[in-house]
Order: structure tokens, then C-alpha cells, then sequence
């Protein structure tokens, strides 16, 4: 197990890193930072000189791979980082150098155990693109197709390991101080991330998920997932069909081949509503390189390696909050976050309905180059803090991606309205759902399910463990011993974890000032 003081001393290498880069500033000035976490930043930042506009991005690319992909993450949470450091963590981009071919030679003949050459008759060796996790080639297989082959970089999951392990235990710290710190979730943040990261960290995973998408939106024209080429795909090297398409980023290249721009917008936020609204599973990193359009107008993407799942009941309400806001039915959203026990019982509905409203009412009916995205969302979390609402890490994701899809769609069409081009989606799927016909294939569903049972036993077993809200199960989070916990008498003033990272901060200040660093 990884001491405290490793812990320790990696926090503040990465809060001078910060510091250097002006982003420990906002966490400083915010009234809800904890005073401990206050008392360390100003430790981290001692003897650097800070930026006077603050590069949040450029701070966790310059810290390492892990903490590009935490910084994404962190980009959906303007309610931890705030505002200005989420939008300018939007635009971090996993982009590093390559790393050298016969590095990447030896991981693919390491992990299928055979020579380069019987699994394809030719490959660049300068990458397309080159990631925090993994880079891609592109190659010709034995038997003749282009292919595009991922390959992680060496030594990327020990890495990613030992760096959430410090995450962990800093979110455990945080949470643990109570407040504003533990109303938050830090370490259920940490918790999906985790479980995010090692998706991507298994090649397997992702082809799996491709397939997955692959096979659920069979039916949708105009959008496709790439085949998966199994005989050439394992944990550590993923190999799909070559893409020829122009990046769906390139507005003037797809303009000049003659594509409708508004259309294609207007695609590719409802094929994001069919999988989140009607399939409850979506890509969700549909990021500017992760799209491309191809010359008939399909829309293939790319990069499965961080899905989300929606289950039933929860799109239900998802839906039916989207399409409360696109009508104005303020009170009808307000009860749905009520019955999913969102938002704690002994508030009022109708004080909640009337908040809703005043972010609402603002956005409706305008487009969105006409709107702030980083605004609405810094008012909802402001609501949902005087509310008491707890953060549903399991809606994460689905946020992010909103805020992605929205963006792109915006640089296709300035002009589109996305509560227009959503309403209609979202109230035919409703009416689908929710309608007579739905409720009573639901009724008859059910019912044949409880005949098959001991109903009266079921029944009184349900009785007693009435449904939960709309947020799953939280994961099993790891045990954490707690500094002020590790001996009997112990504050919270962390007065001993003060001192080690004064005498830790004092070490990374000479080593740096001496050249080591």
C-alpha cells in the first residue's frame, strides 16, 4: 500500500505545477474551499511565479496522462472547479508526442506473442494520431483491408495506477472534512473516473463496446461505428476499419464538398437523443476528432473507449425533465427530481419549480450562439446547492456529452436551436413510453413476471424495500485511512500533515531552485 507521505509529496509536485500555471488561484479565492485545502495551495505555490490568466489546461497536460484525462472529467464539474477553470479545461486535448515505433513494434509482438509481419503486410510508422493513452497507425492487414490499429503506450496502465491511487486518497481527505467538500462526492468523482479509465485501459473493452453501439443503431441511416477486426484485436492492441471521411470540425472542407451544414447538425444531436433518450447507451466522447463525415453524408465515429449507460426509469425522467424545460412545465420537472429523490423531500416543490424557472426562462426559444452554456449550468448548480441536491455521478457523462454535441452543432450551425430540434424527439419517445399502449404491455409484463413468482411473498418483500431514486447503487469505494484518524486525540487541523507538507514543499522547493527537478 502506497504511504501517505508518497501521497503527499506527489499533491504538492502537482500543486507547483499548477501553482507555475495560476491554477491554484480560484480554488484559493473560492468561499467553499475547505481552510485546509486553502492552507495547502498557498504551500504549493510558495516561491513560483503565477500567469495572471490561469492555464488550467495547460497545467494537468503538463502534469502527465493521467491527469489529462481527470482534467476532462473535471471540465463537467464547473460546481468543483468552477466556471472559467471548466470552460478551459473543455479544451484540453489528449494530444502528446508519439512514441517511437519500435517501442509500439515490440508492445504488438509482445501481446499477440508472433512477428509484426504475419499480422499485417505493412503499417506507417509515423502515427495518425498520438494520445494520452494509446496511439494509432495506420496499416494493411495479411489479407489486403486498410485497418487503423491502437496500441497503448508502454508502462500507461502502472501509471495510471499509481496516480489514482494518490486521487483516491485525496478525495477521501477532502470528502472526510464534511460540508460543502462532502455534499460534492469527490470520491464517487474519483470512483467513475476510475472505472472510466480502466475501460480505456483494456483495448478488449472498447472493440466490445463498438460492436455493442454498432449493433444497437443498425437500423439508424446516416450513422456508422467502424467493424471491429477481432483476429487482430486484444487487451493492448485494437485494430477497426480505416475511416475515409473529413473531420466533422472542418466546416469549410464539408461545405466545399457540398454538405448541408444545418442538417448535419440537426443529425447528429438527434442520433446523441436516440442512443442517451431511446437506447440508454451512448458515446460519450464525441469530441471534434472523434467524428467524421463521410462523402454520402454518414457520420461515423470513432473512440469507444468511455460509453454511458442510462438505465430505464432514470431516462424516463431524463426525458420528461428535457422536454418539462422545452415546454415550460416547470413544476412538472421540479416533481420528477422530487420522485427520483434528487432533491431531499423536505424542500418545496413549488419553491423549487419557481428556481428552475428563473434559469429556464431565459434560454427558451433562443439559439444557442445567442446562449451560455457555462452560465446555465453555473445557475443549475447554484439551485442545486441551496436545494441540497447531491451530485448523481451516474448523469455525468451524459453531461459532458450534451456540452460536447451542443458545441459541435453550433460550429455547424450557428443558428440551431437545440430545444427545438430535441422537443419533438423527446415528446414522440414519451408518448411511446408513456402512453396508453406502453402502459399496458408495461402492466401485462409485469404481471406475468409476479405469476411466475410467489406474488404475495414479492410483494410484501417490495412493501418493505419501496424503489429507490433514480441514481444507482453507489460503487464499493476503497478504504482509506485518514490522516487525523491515524492516531487517538488527533484533530482536523492536520497539524502533522501540515508539517510534512511544509517539510515535503520545503524539499520540492530546494530540489527545484538546485536544478533537480
Amino acid at each position: 500500500m502506497t504511504r501517505p507521505a508518497t501521497h503527499i509529496l506527489r499533491l504538492l509536485r502537482w500543486g507547483r505545477t499548477l501553482a507555475r500555471h495560476g491554477a491554484l488561484r480560484g480554488i484559493e479565492s473560492d468561499p467553499n474551499t475547505p481552510p485546509q485545502v486553502r492552507r495547502l495551495c498557498r504551500i504549493a505555490r510558495i516561491g513560483t511565479f503565477q500567469p495572471r490568466t490561469p492555464d488550467y489546461a495547460g497545467a494537468f497536460r503538463a502534469i502527465g496522462p493521467a491527469a489529462i484525462k481527470l482534467g476532462q472529467t473535471l471540465a463537467t464539474r464547473p460546481d468543483i472547479v468552477g466556471e472559467e477553470a471548466a470552460n478551459n479545461l473543455l479544451l484540453l486535448q489528449d494530444r502528446l508526442p508519439p512514441v517511437p515505433f519500435d517501442l509500439i513494434r515490440r508492445e504488438i509482438e509482445a501481446s499477440f506473442g508472433k512477428p509484426l509481419e504475419t499480422l499485417f503486410a505493412s503499417i506507417e510508422e509515423e502515427p495518425v494520431g498520438a494520445a494520452s493513452i494509446a496511439q494509432v497507425h495506420r496499416a494493411v492487414t495479411t489479407d489486403g483491408r486498410t485497418v487503423a490499429v491502437k496500441v497503448l503506450r508502454p508502462g500507461i496502465r502502472e501509471k495510471f495506477a499509481a496516480d489514482i491511487q494518490t486521487y483516491e486518497w485525496a478525495a477521501a481527505h477532502l470528502e472526510g472534512l464534511g460540508g460543502e467538500a462532502a455534499r460534492l462526492r469527490p470520491r464517487l468523482v474519483i470512483a467513475n473516473f476510475k472505472r472510466w479509465t480502466l475501460r480505456e485501459l483494456d483495448l478488449r473493452r472498447e472493440a466490445a463496446s463498438a460492436s455493442e453501439l454498432a449493433e444497437r443503431m443498425k437500423g439508424v441511416e446516416g450513422y456508422r461505428v467502424p467493424g471491429i477486426d477481432w483476429d487482430r484485436t486484444n487487451g493492448r492492441v485494437m485494430t477497426i476499419d480505416w475511416i475515409d471521411g473529413t473531420k466533422i470540425s472542418e466546416t469549410e472542407v464539408l461545405r466545399a464538398a457540398g454538405h448541408d451544414l444545418p442538417a448535419l447538425a440537426e443529425h447528429l444531436v438527434l442520433t446523441f437523443l436516440k442512443q442517451a433518450i431511446s437506447l440508454g447507451y451512448f458515446h460519450a466522447d464525441m469530441h471534434q476528432g472523434n467524428l467524421f463525415v463521410e462523402a454520402d453524408g454518414t457520420i461515423t465515429a470513432i473512440d469507444f473507449g468511455i460509453m454511458g449507460r442510462i438505465d430505464r426509469r432514470a431516462r424516463l425522467w431524463l426525458a420528461e425533465i428535457l422536454y418539462g424545460l422545452t415546454t415550460g412545465n416547470y413544476r412538472r420537472v421540479a416533481e420528477i427530481h422530487f420522485e427520483a429523490q434528487y432533491v431531499p423531500s423536505y424542500h418545496s416543490v413549488d419553491e423549487f419549480a419557481t428556481a428552475l424557472r428563473a434559469v429556464g426562462e431565459p434560454t427558451r426559444g433562443r439559439p444557442v450562439s445567442e446562449l451560455s452554456v457555462g452560465q446555465m449550468l453555473d445557475s443549475l448548480f447554484a439551485i442545486t446547492r441551496e436545494f441540497d441536491m447531491q451530485t448523481q455521478p451516474h448523469l455525468l457523462l451524459l453531461q459532458k456529452t450534451m456540452v460536447m454535441v451542443e458545441g459541435l452543432a453550433t460550429q455547424l450551425h450557428p443558428q440551431i436551436n437545440m430545444w427545438n430540434v430535441a422537443a419533438p424527439f423527446v415528446r414522440d419517445w414519451i408518448r411511446d413510453e408513456l402512453g396508453p399502449e406502453a402502459a399496458i404491455a408495461d402492466r401485462l409484463r409485469e404481471d406475468a413476471q409476479t405469476l411466475l413468482r410467489l406474488p404475495d411473498l414479492v410483494r410484501r418483500i417490495e412493501d418493505k424495500f419501496p424503489p429507490k431514486g433514480g441514481a444507482p447503487d453507489a460503487p464499493p469505494l476503497p478504504e482509506v485511512e485518514l490522516m487525523w484518524d491515524r492516531k487517538a486525540g488527533a484533530s482536523r487541523g492536520w497539524g502533522g500533515y501540515l508539517l510534512a507538507a511544509l517539510a515535503g514543499g520545503g524539499a520540492l522547493w530546494a530540489a527545484q531552485a538546485l536544478g533537480w527537478l
